[in-house]
């Protein structure tokens, strides 16, 4: 997030934090910001008379999102989102999004610049929690990317990186951790991933998040989640359904701006299995995944696609 959008940001959230709780109906304890990119999208519209669209978009505007923090000095942003939230008796969802190397230094390369930066990053993060609590999904795509291949880091020091991540964070009171573990599209072979998330300290956290930024069906999903369970000793998992309603795209390059696509669940965490404790959209619909498809660069918004997702999905 870039400088001004952070402070504009800030300025919303604190200008907001009075009546948090009244002016929005959120399902369950989930919270929804005031001044998403989707809401905003949604009130020019309608000023501009394009009503139907404005309604279309409201299906993202008014769902609890992620916000992801993936720039240095997270201690503000994360602090005046947790204070809102909790003024508004629900609980905020928080991307952890710094690791070195991040991304493999694909499309959303980046992240800290040393491991020690790294740490010091993540304690910042949890500092700014203070008792407040989120749900904090720890570092997309960082382990599954590990097993798959990548070269540019060093196994053992990305997993003690992370480890050292869901350690901290969970000295922070009423703070749920969950380790990224990838979806069921990419690494099929749940198993694979285990010796890394064990690791990466996930018998620590209070479990893995799966599908995160991907397409994957509830079904295939859950069934991933389970298989994780029995060789985690019983974790639970949460899983990404902001973009999951029509399933994966079949054939190439299927994760990046896949057209076709719809908005899954909406975000709960009321689901019919035990080891699920909710449905997040940690992806946030309509941002891009990157410079494919005529999309912009990775976390850019889009609105004509964002529309698209909406316009796709179950009533």
């Amino acid at each position: 997030m870039s400088t001004p959008a952070r402070r504009a940001l800030l300025a919303t959230l604190l200008a907001g934090l009075c009546c948090a709780g009244a002016t929005r109906d959120v399902p369950d304890t989930l919270w929804t910001a005031p001044d998403s990119r989707a809401a905003r999208q949604a009130a020019a519209w309608r000023e501009a008379g394009r009503t139907a669209d404005a309604t279309l978009m409201d299906r993202i505007a008014t769902r609890p999102q992620a916000e992801w923090l993936n720039g240095p000095h997270p201690g503000p942003v994360v602090r005046a989102l947790t204070t809102a939230a909790t003024r508004a008796d629900r609980t905020a969802v928080l991307v952890a999004y710094y690791i070195p190397n991040r991304d493999c230094g694909q499309y959303s390369l980046g992240g800290a610049p040393t491991d020690a930066a790294y740490r010091a990053w993540i304690d910042e993060f949890a500092t700014a929690l203070g008792d407040r609590g989120a749900y904090v999904i720890v570092e997309p795509d960082a382990v599954a990317q590990v097993v798959a291949g990548c070269t540019r880091v060093t196994a053992s020091d990305r997993y003690a990186l992370l480890a050292h991540a869901v350690d901290r964070l969970k000295r922070q009171p009423h703070t749920r951790v969950y380790v990224d573990a990838g979806n069921s599209g990419w690494i099929p072979e749940a198993w694979r991933l285990v010796a890394a998330l064990k690791a990466s300290g996930v018998a620590r956290a209070d479990g893995v998040a799966l599908n995160v930024s991907n397409f994957q069906t509830n079904q295939a999903s859950s069934a991933y989640g389970d298989q994780l369970s029995k060789d985690l000793a019983g974790k639970h998992y949460v899983i990404d359904t902001s973009r999951n309603g029509n399933g994966p795209l079949t054939g190439t390059d299927t994760w990046c701006n896949p057209p076709g696509r719809a908005l899954g669940t909406p975000p709960t965490t009321r689901t019919d299995n035990p080891l699920l404790d909710a449905y997040l959209w940690i992806k946030r619909p309509g941002e891009s995944d990157g410079t494919c498809r005529g999309g912009p660069s990775a976390g850019q918004w889009w609105p004509s696609y964002a529309l698209e997702l909406a316009r796709n999905a179950r009533p």
